[in-house]
């Protein structure tokens, strides 16, 4: 794994755990803010062929 791939991932899955902790907190704004990341994020990697594991957020 490339390190353009690993940081992606490791990307996704902060903004993943930031996202669940935003929704817990019940924290709309920030809700919304984590989603848009994430969303970019998971763009990014179909662009670049980068796989991303389904996940439950």
């Amino acid at each position: 794994m490339d390190a353009f791939t690993a940081g992606l991932l490791q990307r996704i899955r902060a903004t993943e755990t930031d996202l669940t902790r935003a929704r817990d907190e019940g924290d709309d704004f920030l809700v919304e803010v984590e989603q848009a990341e994430l969303d970019d994020l998971r763009r990014l990697a179909a662009d670049h062929g980068v796989e991303v594991s389904a996940t439950s957020v």
